[in-house]
C-alpha cells in the first residue's frame, strides 16, 4: 500500500453517487470492544455460544439477560473512534451513503449522534442487531433501550409495554435468521450502489458476505480496508492493509 492507493480509493468514493459503507468488528478494534467470547471462550463457566441462543434464553432468560447487561456495560465505555467518526461525516454530508454493519455495539449510531446527524443513526442497518436494544420474545415489539438491566431475579427482567411476555435483548442469536427486512435493504443499496467501502469484515459470512460481492457484481468500485488479506481481497479494486482508525479517514477526507 502506498499513498497512491489511499488517493485512488478517495477519488473512487469521492465520485460515487450512491457508496454502501460495509463494516465488521474490524472498524470497532480500536474502540477497546471486547471480542465475543473473550478471554479464555467461558463467561462463569459458560460457553458464549451457549448463551447466545433462543434455547438458552427460554431456559434461563435471568443468566442470559446477566451476560448481556454485562456485555452493554463494557461496551457503553467504548466511544467510536476515528473510522465510525468519519463514516459519520461522511454519510450525514451525502444522501447517497447507506451504513450496513454486522457489529451489535452501536459505535456506529453514537458517531452519527455525535456528527449531528440523529436520522442517519436511526437509518443504519444493524444486520445483526444492536445490543441497545430490546424485542419481545413473544409479539416481537422492539424498542431501543441503553438504560441498567435488573438481571437479578426473573421478576426484575423487563417485560414488554404490549403483552406483558419478556423482553429479550434485540440481536440475532445462534440458529436465528437475519431480519428479511433488514438484509433486503442491504442487497438493494449493494446491488445499485456506484462504489462499496469495506472495513474490517471478512466478508465470509453468509448472508452478509453478499453485500459485498452483490456491489462486485453490480460493477461498482470496492475498496477493502483490513488489516488482513480476506476471500473479498482479490476482488477489490483498492486493498489498503492496516487499522481502520489510519486509513478510513485519509480514505472519506
Amino acid at each position: 500500500m502506498d499513498a497512491h492507493d489511499v488517493d485512488r480509493a478517495r477519488e473512487l468514493l469521492g465520485r460515487a453517487e450512491r457508496v454502501v459503507v460495509f463494516t465488521g468488528a474490524g472498524v470497532s478494534a480500536e474502540s477497546g470492544v471486547p471480542t465475543f467470547r473473550g478471554a479464555g471462550g467461558l463467561w462463569r463457566d459458560h460457553r458464549a455460544e451457549d448463551l447466545a441462543t433462543p434455547e438458552a434464553f427460554a431456559r434461563d432468560p435471568r443468566l442470559v439477560w446477566e451476560w448481556y447487561a454485562r456485555r452493554r456495560e463494557l461496551v457503553a465505555r467504548c466511544a467510536p473512534n476515528a473510522a465510525h467518526a468519519s463514516i459519520a461525516r461522511f454519510a450525514a454530508a451525502r444522501p447517497g451513503v447507506t451504513v450496513v454493519t454486522q457489529n451489535v455495539d452501536g459505535l456506529h449510531q453514537r458517531a452519527a449522534r455525535d456528527a449531528g446527524h440523529d436520522a442517519g443513526a436511526r437509518a443504519i442497518i444493524a444486520l445483526h442487531g444492536t445490543l441497545f436494544g430490546v424485542r419481545c420474545s413473544r409479539c416481537d415489539t422492539r424498542a431501543p433501550h441503553d438504560g441498567p438491566i435488573d438481571a437479578t431475579s426473573r421478576e426484575t427482567l423487563p417485560r414488554c409495554p404490549s403483552c406483558g411476555a419478556l423482553l429479550r435483548p434485540d440481536v440475532v442469536w445462534f440458529g436465528e435468521a437475519l431480519d428479511p427486512v433488514m438484509v433486503h435493504a442491504a442487497f438493494d443499496a449493494a446491488a445499485s450502489c456506484d462504489a462499496c467501502l469495506v472495513v474490517g469484515t471478512s466478508a465470509v459470512v453468509q448472508p452478509a458476505a453478499s453485500v459485498a460481492t452483490l456491489a462486485a457484481r453490480g460493477g461498482a468500485a470496492v475498496v477493502e480496508v483490513n488489516a488482513e488479506e480476506t476471500g473479498l481481497s482479490g476482488a477489490a479494486d483498492v486493498v489498503l492493509r492496516g487499522k481502520a482508525g489510519e486509513l478510513v479517514p485519509g480514505v472519506l477526507a
